[in-house]
């Protein structure tokens, strides 16, 4: 890698994907999720769309008072369809998937 280029830069433009589920992993799972866990749900969801992009993210949040450190799982279609009904009930599809999915890790990997 060359010393001058850059390793963070702006993004100018950026195209919100047409779903976004989030998954609030890590405050139930009290830990990340796998990539073992992650291959799962990108099975269980291409069982309904035909492409999908998982983002398996730890996140920091602070303010002068408070510091929040969580992990999210976010599953982004880019296409889906044009009608509000459809859209709206496939979103709800992939929600229920990944709460299983969620749900199912967090129960086979739950010690006391």
């Amino acid at each position: 890698m060359k010393d001058d280029a850059p390793l963070a830069f702006v993004v100018e433009h950026h195209d919100k994907p047409e779903i976004e589920i989030q998954v609030n992993f890590g405050v139930f799972a009290g830990r990340a999720a796998t990539a073992a866990e992650i291959d799962d749900l990108a099975r269980w969801l291409l069982d309904v769309v035909a492409d999908v992009t998982i983002i398996s993210e730890e996140r920091h949040e602070f303010d002068r008072t408070v510091e929040v450190s969580l992990h999210l799982v976010r599953i982004e279609l880019a296409r889906a369809p044009g009608d509000r009904f459809a859209r709206r009930e496939l979103a709800e599809r992939l929600r229920e998937r990944a709460e299983h999915w969620a749900r199912a890790c967090i129960a086979d990997r739950h010690y006391l």
